[in-house]
């Protein structure tokens, strides 16, 4: 799927939490728990009758106080990645991008021991692995992503195309099933178009909000085919556009509604990122057009400054 060299492309990079996480080893992110290692936090008040061993003398001889300094511990992370396989992402192989994005972040998860487990959603959790940072998983988790992008099976055993045969998706509930099942402060990285019923856009921004409500690190990429799903770029003559969601078709003249669905649209996505602003949920806009690597680049390189 990504060969070797592609993921060596990743090596010098890292990709860090943001807010302080949970983890189990020594690693590169910070702990919401405070310890006397690695790096300086604040100082408190000296309490009676504790070590005496870090007390700040230097700042005792200005203040004529007792204060202790204490640190902040360094760890690995719990980071899920999330990827929505339903049918709307098998268009202009969205489904393929996102699963050779996600073996680029493996790759640098891993290199950083993070423990990290894949997550594959349709109108329901499809399947979700075990969060693990061993070479062995490692590997699972590449031929796993391979096995999805080339329509191959999840979950109960059927294909990816077939487990999809649903009037819409469910995406809010979704967000809320994952917020309740995953560990709190872990890295959440979504592939998903986020299309859904427009007229559940509000319960989808909760289901996004329960993600943030337990502490997580949130990234979206937003996926998407720019040019036939937001411009609307299509060629001046009648078409037959079916929904891969619910197979419904419809026979139109795409100039016809152009102006009404790209005013649609952009409203959603502004929304979208408004929304994931105020949430303080990195969002990244995903045009499978332009490749996986100058996307995951610049947002790696935007995101370690």
């Amino acid at each position: 799927m990504v060969a070797n060299q592609e993921l060596e492309k990743f090596s010098p990079f890292e990709l860090l939490a943001h807010q302080v996480v949970e983890g189990f080893i020594t690693g590169l992110h910070k702990s919401p728990f405070h310890g006397f290692s690695v790096e300086f936090a604040e100082h408190r008040l000296y309490n009676t009758g504790e070590s005496t061993r870090h007390i700040d003398w230097k700042l005792y001889g200005k203040t004529d106080k007792l204060f202790v300094k204490r640190y902040e511990e360094e760890t690995n992370l719990r980071c899920y990645i999330v990827v929505d396989c339903s049918r709307s992402m098998q268009f202009e192989q969205k489904l393929d991008f996102s699963c050779k994005a996600s073996a680029c972040l493996l790759h640098i998860m891993t290199q950083q021991r993070d423990a990290v487990g894949l997550t594959f959603f349709s109108d329901h959790i499809e399947q979700q692995t075990e969060l693990k940072s061993t070479v062995s998983h490692q590997k699972f988790l590449y031929q796993l992503l391979e096995h999805v992008a080339i329509g191959g099976n999840v979950g109960d055993g059927k294909s990816v195309v077939e487990t999809h045969g649903r009037a819409s998706l469910q995406i809010p509930q979704i967000l809320h099933d994952l917020a309740e099942q995953i560990h709190k402060r872990s890295l959440v990285i979504i592939f998903s178009d986020m299309f859904d019923d427009f007229l559940q856009m509000e319960a989808l921004f909760e289901g996004l909000q329960h993600l943030k409500f337990k502490q997580n690190d949130v990234i979206l990429f937003h996926t998407t085919a720019k040019n036939k799903e937001l411009n609307f770029d299509y060629p001046n003559r009648p078409h037959r556009f079916i929904d891969l969601e619910t197979e419904t078709e419809l026979k139109i003249n795409p100039n016809d509604v152009k102006e009404q669905y790209v005013q649609a649209i952009q409203q959603f996505q502004k929304e979208l990122k408004y929304r994931c602003q105020q949430y303080k949920i990195d969002y990244v806009n995903a045009d499978v057009d332009e490749g996986y690597y100058p996307i995951l680049r610049a947002f790696l390189e935007r995101r370690r400054k």
